[in-house]
Parts: C-alpha cells; structure tokens; sequence
C-alpha cells in the first residue's frame, strides 16, 4: 500500500515532534550554568593580584587554557573526522612567529592580530589539508609528522625570524604583578571560543558529515557527503583556533624560537588531552588538558624536571585510560554515569 503525500507529511511532522522532544530531554540533562559560573570565577581570578602575588596561579590557568583551545581545535579534526595529525605544531609555529614579527617589526599586539593571524593559519590549513588529506589512517599520520619535520628545518635555517636562535620579543611596560594579566583573559577567551565553535561545528550539518567521515568515509562519500571538501574544511578550523593560541603564547613568553613551537611533544600532547578526556566530545578535551596539565605539574614538583615526572604522567594516564577506555567523559556517557556539569555535548 503506498503512502500518500498527507501521510508522509504526517510522519515527517511527527519526526519533528519527536526530535524537538528528544532535544528537550538532553537540555534537561545538562548544567549549562556550571561552564558559565567557571567562566565568571576566571574573569575575577586576577582579583587575587591586588592582596598578594597569585602569578604562578595565573600562569598555570594561562597555560591550562592555551592547551584547552588547541586540544579542542585538533578535537574538530581529530575527534570528530576521525583523523589523527602529529603535525599541529605547525599551525602553533605560524600563529606564533607571524603575530611575533607584527609585534616586533610594527609594534602590533598579538592581542589584536590574533584573528587575522588565525585567517592565515587556516589559509594554510587548507592548502596543507587539499595535499595531506589525499590519503588516510597511518599514511595521513606520517605525512603530518613529515610536513613538521618539513617547516621545523625551514624555520632552524629562515634567517629573518631568527633562524634555530630565536628572535626576541618586546616585553609589555606593566608592572610585575600585572603583566600575566592581558595575556590570561586573551587566552580564556580564545580558550572559550574555541569550545563554543567546537559545539556548534558538532551539532551543524557540517559536523554530522564530519562524524559520517570519521565512522566510514566510503559510506558518507556514497551518501553525497563532499568528504574532501568536509576534510579539508575541517583541517582549516582546526588551523585557526591553534595559531590563535600560538600567537598569544610567543608575546607571553616574550621570545620565539623553534624548539618551542615545532616540537612533537605539543602535538602529542593535543592529542593525549583528547583520548584521555574523551575524543569527539566537547567537554572531553578540557577536562583532559586540566588532567594532563595536573598530573605533569603534580610529578614535576615532586620528582623534578626529569624523566622521572614523565614516568609518573605516563603511568597516571595508563591507569586512567585502563578503567576509562573511551576518555573519562566518553566512558562516562556510554556507562550513562556522566555528570551533569560535564554534559556539553
């Protein structure tokens, strides 16, 4: 029997009616006040400046955010397409060496040119992407390590920037107790868009493509999804918020060179952030760049800047990853354990 144009209307409607209903029961299960009220105690943090010296503080939240935004951009690519890139750093380097030489050369912030620092960075994003993104699964990981192995000796011999020695930075006439500062709410900005983007790319048809690309590229490719184009597109945001966070980092740190920015152990560490919080999550990334980040600063101050505190990360992380297999968020999802301040997605 076949069905008519007002009963396929109806189901249609009906389809609707569900969805909507199905969109107000996970409302329903998430704490949207718990991001916003972490976000006020940020903005007032620096506060604790005028009783008392909290610079080490600042500078750990500062750091903790820089790696927030970049584990949740590589998260687009990554987590949600499915592709695993060694090569982020590169982006990292770009965010921070072009803000660097507007700052050096012409005196402009990396406050303000952080955004157009980001344009570029996805601009190569997305030529890097239509030529790394032709092939798939470990060829992909090995080109992205190649393309950073590629710039790393670009930028040790580019004389202009620096070469392997660096190039200094102006640093800011503020005082000591307040020079983190501009730097601090740049970073929890950035850190903070990134995750809102991350959310909206997720649930937009862009990223119901990307999560297609990420669970059987063939089959999305037969559905009519445009799989290069999602890909590369994907790689370009994932460019932006990264050498955002690159651009801010070089003036903070005052001094730029490449064995800061073009290192594997960053990248790494973007993807670490994701598989231990739960990649293709939202909230996954933050809570495994806090954790990372925690666990690293915990074992340094008790064993010192050695092997010894890599030692203690790593075990950590094995023991976490051994009873959370899928991250801690995603773990907790599937066990429907998950707390409702952690419930972004």
């Amino acid at each position: 029997m076949s069905m008519t144009f007002e009963d396929s209307g109806a189901v249609l409607e009906a389809r609707k009616q569900y969805n909507a209903k199905l969109a107000q029961q996970a409302d329903k299960r998430r704490a949207w006040w718990f991001p916003i009220a972490v976000m006020a105690l940020l903005m007032v943090l620096p506060a604790l400046q005028l009783v008392g010296n909290y610079n080490y503080l600042l500078h750990m939240v500062l750091f903790t955010a820089s790696y927030v935004a970049m584990a949740s951009s590589w998260n687009i690519l990554g987590g949600f397409t499915g592709y695993i890139s060694l090569g982020h750093t590169v982006f990292f380097a770009i965010g921070g060496y072009l803000a660097g030489v507007l700052l050096a050369r012409y005196g402009i912030s990396s406050l303000i040119s952080a955004p157009l620092v980001g344009l570029v960075a996805a601009g190569f994003g997305y030529l890097i992407g239509l030529i790394t993104l032709r092939v798939r699964g470990p060829s992909f990981i090995i080109s992205s390590l190649a393309l950073l192995m590629i710039v790393r000796i670009l930028f040790d011999n580019w004389h202009f920037i620096g070469g392997a020695n660096g190039m200094a930075l102006p640093v800011t006439d503020l005082g000591v107790l307040w020079a983190k500062v501009p730097y601090y709410y740049a970073m929890i900005a950035i850190a903070a868009l990134t995750v809102i983007c991350a959310y909206k790319i997720k649930h937009s048809k862009f990223g119901l493509g990307l999560r297609a690309i990420s669970k059987d590229e063939v089959k999305a490719e037969s559905a009519g999804i445009n799989t290069r184009l999602y890909k590369v597109l994907a790689f370009a945001f994932s460019a932006f918020f990264i050498a955002m966070a690159g651009a801010v980092w070089g003036e903070y740190l005052t001094y730029l060179r490449p064995n800061i920015f073009l290192i594997i152990l960053v990248a790494a560490n973007m993807m670490l952030m994701c598989i231990l919080g739960g990649k293709g999550t939202i909230a996954g990334p933050v809570i495994g760049a806090i954790l990372l980040v925690a666990f690293n600063e915990f074992f340094v101050a008790m064993m010192g800047a050695s092997e010894l505190n890599i030692l203690g990360t790593g075990a950590i992380m094995a023991a976490v990853l051994l009873f959370f297999p899928l991250g801690v968020v995603g773990t907790l999802a599937k066990a429907g354990k998950l707390p409702r301040i952690l419930n972004w997605d």
